[in-house]
């Protein structure tokens, strides 16, 4: 129903930008330039120093006598000038056309909208190739988040859900705690089906086990995953693709100290040069009845240093 009224709210939106003309958008330029040269809630109007009723005689005398105070060669230095007396001639042209002069009354009356559509903005701003690539950076990643958090909202939905059910089957109606611990099925949705009996269950069942005010997962092998509403995932920025991506390629060209060791331990323990001295070809090697003694000590080592939760460091390479 939320994603039908926001569908519907956006449609209503594109109409509404839609409707706006070519000449509505000349009177929202003049209405921003006129406010910016002559002050804020500067009007048609009140620059005309004429009402809102005023008729076409009154508009072209008001017109003639602020074109004589604006005039160029009665303002020689003035800085806008120019642009002011142009501007004039433009928003007398406006209030002399019936049709120009209905569209801005409208506007007049309910105010100029802010927002304006994109085709408004971009025609001005003209963003470059990076602005528009950080702009969409911003909106995809954004969009991910809200996704992880309807998500996330609805993991707790559902875990919450389960968790209740899983009382209920197990403490009854009343939902008063036991002490003992309680094993049941809970029916997680799906379709009906048949179980090993021949009874129609409807919809999925997962086995449960509810010890007090805790509630756990019984997976087959018998072990037991505890369930609350940690186990969902939380929206997160860092999982959103352009912060996961840098931080991929951090790791990728500056690997940590940690993620060396690690590497380090992936080597085979096995492929370690022994050297006794001798000159003989075959010392240090395996031989058919076993290892050799420093091979022996070499794992017999590596062994106890894993017990200890040590870390296993590379035997140096004797030359």
């Amino acid at each position: 129903m939320k994603l039908f009224v926001f569908i519907a709210f956006l449609a209503v939106l594109v109409t509404v930008v839609s409707a706006w003309t070519k000449e509505d958008y000349e009177i929202f330029d003049l209405v921003t330039a006129l406010e910016a040269a002559e002050g804020k809630g500067t009007t048609f109007y009140s620059w005309f120093d004429v009402p809102s009723t005023a008729t076409p005689a009154e508009i072209n005398k008001a017109y003639r006598k602020k074109s004589l105070q604006l005039h160029p060669d009665k303002n020689p230095g003035v800085k806008g000038i120019h642009e002011r007396f142009a501007r004039l001639g433009v928003i007398a042209t406006i209030l002399k056309n019936p049709e120009e002069r209905k569209r801005y009354d409208f506007f007049y009356a309910n105010g100029v909208p802010k927002w304006r559509g994109t085709g408004y903005y971009y025609s001005r701003f003209r963003p470059g190739l990076g602005t528009v690539l950080i702009f969409l950076t911003v909106l995809t990643s954004g969009l991910q988040y809200l996704v992880q958090n309807m998500n996330y909202n609805r993991d707790l939905r559902r875990i919450e859900q389960t968790i209740r059910d899983a009382r209920l089957a197990a403490w009854g109606q009343k939902m008063e705690p036991l002490q003992v611990k309680r094993k049941v099925k809970v029916n997680i949705g799906g379709g009906p089906r048949q179980d090993e009996d021949g009874n129609i269950i409807s919809g999925k069942m997962l086995e449960m086990v509810v010890e007090r005010d805790n509630v756990y997962i019984l997976d087959p092998s018998g072990i037991m995953h505890l369930l609350d509403t940690s186990s969902a995932t939380p929206a997160a920025i860092s999982r959103t693709w352009f912060i996961a991506l840098l931080i991929n390629a951090i790791h990728k060209f500056f690997p940590s100290k940690k993620n060396s060791l690690e590497a380090d331990d992936q080597q085979d323990p096995l492929t370690v040069d022994i050297d006794d001295g001798s000159d003989s070809p075959t010392s240090g090697n395996v031989t058919p009845s076993g290892a050799t003694e420093g091979e022996e000590t070499l794992q017999s080592g590596h062994v106890a240093a894993l017990k200890a939760g040590g870390r296993r460091r590379k035997a140096p390479r004797k030359r």
